[in-house]
């Protein structure tokens, strides 16, 4: 029989190595344990060098040479993680939601595995996996080809699942904004993929950190879908002065 020390062990190193470096405190409010807890469980971890210990924080020993999906997850990423706690703040438990694969819906997904009885339709292998063993869940993993570099399913089996669902919400990110195109991606599949959750959804939440506000040395080319009257736009600083204007008809919530 698996200990909970041996249990949290597992969830811890998978977190860690995932988000690269999070506080001890950041961790038990996304695994819903104390910080004792967490303590007690990673002493025997660090020791064995499985991670370590930096001035409060945990940090993954994993290599560098990692997917190109946790690097981007470690972008930012305290403010994604509090994107991602003022998303679930806004999802009820019984809701349904069509979920995006960026980064920042990776880290939305853990944030809700606080929810219950959600039901999610996402081409995120990652999202799907991470919600999906949770009781009382209903997870649809959208599409069945993967990318390799993110674990994203476009092909049409993924469009036609998506299609068919009627949801709550859906959770989609942008590469960039700009005050006058919009916000931007870098692919056409991602544009299409955004129209058909757009289309399935109530309600759109665009979740995008304050560096996506910023001029970018690579900039993506394809506008996602125009949001609507009263979609939420949820982001870590107050969007600067030239997107006041364009932004105006979203219900912007900043992440604290």
């Amino acid at each position: 029989m698996t200990s909970p020390t041996s249990k949290y062990s597992e969830e811890i190193l998978r977190r860690v190595d995932m988000m690269g470096t999070v506080t001890v405190h950041e961790l038990s409010q996304i695994m819903g344990v104390s910080d004792q807890t967490i303590r007690r469980v990673t002493r025997p971890l660090a020791e064995r060098g499985a991670l370590s210990k930096v001035h409060g924080a945990l940090v993954s020993n994993k290599s560098a040479l990692d997917p190109p999906f946790l690097s981007r997850m470690n972008l930012n990423r305290e403010a994604k993680v509090a994107i991602a706690n003022a998303v679930a703040g806004i999802v009820q438990d019984g809701e349904s939601l069509a979920i995006d694969t960026g980064s920042t819906s990776a880290f939305i997904a853990q944030m809700l595995r606080n929810r219950r009885e959600l039901t999610v339709v996402t081409n995120s292998a990652f999202v799907a996996s991470t919600l999906a063993m949770i009781p009382g869940n209903n997870v649809s993993m959208a599409g069945t080809q993967l990318r390799d570099h993110d674990g994203a399913s476009f092909d049409r089996s993924a469009f036609q699942v998506v299609e068919r669902a009627q949801v709550d919400y859906c959770v989609l990110s942008a590469s960039m904004a700009h005050p006058e195109n919009g916000f931007l991606v870098h692919e056409q599949c991602e544009v299409d993929m955004a129209c058909a959750m757009m289309a399935s959804a109530a309600r759109s939440i665009m979740a995008v950190d304050a560096s996506k506000f910023q001029p970018q040395d690579r900039k993506p080319a394809l506008r996602q879908p125009d949001l609507k009257e009263g979609d939420i736009l949820v982001t870590d600083l107050q969007p600067p002065d030239a997107f006041r204007a364009p932004l105006a008809h979203l219900d912007i919530r900043v992440a604290g």
